[in-house]
């Protein structure tokens, strides 16, 4: 929202200056931000804090005190607690109070996690314990969707990552379920058009094709990995050609298509036990994906990409580093060759960018 803002001031001047925009119009978009600029965005977030410690602190005062209370008293206190926090989002959204209405709403299922834990302890129910956490997830959802809260809709994502996590690691393979209630909890994301949702649900999903490396093949299937990640690419580039009509889809997906295929070539380096030729080719071909994500970064204006080119490409070299200072003479020899193809490269962008200046320039 800052970085909106700021932006928003410098295309506003420029725009009054082309006289594009009328005083009056100048005026009006001022008082309409400054309007949203009031919108105790600080308050909110701290009384989401808040609902989620006061969440905690219900779970561990009725644990302690569960034995000793009746076992009608126990589920009164629940959904008593329960309901009363959904009636208290209900009339705190009546009075305009969204964000505390939206942190009443995270202790409702908080409690309700709650609820689920100490019912099945109360009635000595069995079972498998990931479960529980897909009906928290559920009810997350369910209160997300039906009172319109994007953060119960983000905590119902973090549950199901949860789960999915912890099923896969049950079981040492690959949990395919997982992928449906990550798709219906990204439909309601996309249902309510919130785009921080999406891109919890991209990482989510990165999270899982990452780990595929990790479960399939006997856990060495990380070239695999590499050619999702560079056809998510694939796909983001030509998107941006063919439908550009969809400007704030396809940076993100090229970024998360750049995380995967940079996690599946460190992992064919550092994780498998290459040759040192292969190595040095697999570094070769990091560090011109890093390179490639800085360069596609600056021409289209992906801050993402750029700066995951820029963390990539010192992650590397760190890496290459440590797992070759046995070798200085090759290690001093790799970075010699790097440091001149970079440079290089730069060479290149500088007159690039030149020759584009000069382009504009002419009449």
């Amino acid at each position: 929202m800052w970085n909106y803002r700021k932006r928003l001031e410098r295309d506003l001047a420029r725009w009054r200056d082309a006289g594009w925009v009328t005083p009056a119009g100048e005026t009006a978009i001022r008082a309409e931000l400054a309007k949203g600029g009031r919108s105790l965005g600080l308050a909110n977030s701290l009384a989401i804090l808040a609902a989620i410690l006061i969440g905690f602190a219900v779970m561990s005062f009725v644990g302690a005190n569960w034995q000793e209370m009746p076992r009608i008293l126990r589920l009164g206190l629940l959904f008593g607690a329960l309901w009363a926090s959904y009636a208290l989002a209900g009339y705190l959204a009546r009075r305009a109070m969204t964000g505390f209405s939206h942190a009443a709403i995270l202790l409702g299922v908080s409690i309700f996690g709650a609820s689920i834990m100490l019912i099945s302890q109360m009635y000595h129910m069995g079972g498998n314990p990931p479960d529980a956490i897909l009906l928290w997830a559920a009810g997350s959802l369910l209160a997300g969707a039906a009172l319109l809260s994007n953060p119960a809709l983000a905590f119902a994502m973090v549950l199901v990552a949860f789960w999915g996590g912890w099923e896969a690691t049950d079981r040492g393979e690959v949990f395919w379920p997982f992928l449906g209630p990550w798709a219906i909890v990204s439909a309601a994301f996309y249902w309510r058009r919130w785009r921080p949702g999406l891109h919890l649900s991209g990482l989510a999903l990165t999270g899982f094709v990452v780990l595929l490396g990790y479960h399939l093949n006997g856990g060495h299937a990380h070239g695999l990995v590499v050619a999702i990640g560079l056809a998510v690419c694939g796909v983001a580039i030509a998107g941006e050609r063919l439908r550009p009509d969809l400007p704030g889809l396809w940076p993100g997906v090229l970024n998360y298509g750049l995380v995967i295929c940079f996690a599946g070539l460190f992992a064919l380096q550092f994780i498998e036990e290459p040759t040192l030729d292969i190595f040095t080719l697999l570094a070769v071909l990091a560090l011109a994906l890093t390179v490639a994500a800085i360069f596609w970064g600056l021409r289209t204006h992906n801050r993402g990409a750029l700066w995951l080119g820029y963390v990539g490409f010192s992650f590397e070299i760190l890496a290459i580093y440590s797992k070759t200072m046995g070798t200085l003479l090759n290690t001093s020899l790799f970075f010699l060759v790097a440091g001149l193809i970079v440079a290089g490269l730069a060479a290149m962008a500088y007159r690039l960018h030149a020759q584009g200046e000069a382009r504009e320039a002419q009449p």
